[in-house]
C-alpha cells in the first residue's frame, strides 16, 4: 500500500495549508497506472537567481528504493523542452511503495526555452 512521506526538513517547515494540499493530491494520485515511478506536478516557479523550481510528488510504486544519482530530468510545457538537467541528490531516498514531495531546481544554464509555468510535466530521460 502506497504511503506518503515527507523528507525531515520538509516535515518541519511545511505549512499546514501546503501539507493539506499535498495530502489531497496524494490521495488522488496514489494508485499506479502500471508505472514504477510517476512524477505528479505540484507547482513551478522561477526564483530570484532565474532558476526553474519544479515541485512534484514523486511516487515510487516499485519494490525497490529510488535513489537520485545521475538522474536526468526534463521539464516540458506544451510538448516543448523547457529545461533538462542531471540530478545527484544524496538526501533524496524514496523507499518502495512511498510517495514524497520534492523540489527540483534547474540551474539557469539548463534552461532551453522560456517557461510559462503552466501545465508543465517533469519526466525522466533514459
Amino acid at each position: 500500500m502506497q504511503k506518503l512521506q515527507f523528507e525531515p526538513s520538509w516535515d518541519k517547515t511545511l505549512s499546514p495549508k501546503d501539507r493539506k494540499i499535498i495530502e489531497g493530491i496524494f490521495l488522488e494520485t496514489r494508485l499506479s497506472n502500471h508505472a514504477n515511478i510517476e512524477l505528479t506536478p505540484l507547482r513551478q516557479a522561477i526564483n530570484h537567481k532565474g532558476e526553474l523550481l519544479v515541485t512534484v510528488l514523486v511516487h515510487n510504486f516499485s519494490q525497490r528504493v529510488l535513489l537520485f544519482h545521475n538522474k536526468k530530468l526534463r521539464y516540458i510545457e506544451n510538448e516543448k523542452i523547457i529545461a533538462e538537467h542531471i540530478f545527484t541528490l544524496p538526501p533524496l531516498v524514496i523507499q518502495q511503495e512511498t510517495s514524497m514531495p520534492w523540489t527540483f531546481i534547474f540551474p539557469i544554464e539548463s534552461l532551453k526555452n522560456p517557461a510559462t509555468l503552466a501545465k508543465g510535466q517533469l519526466e525522466f530521460v533514459d
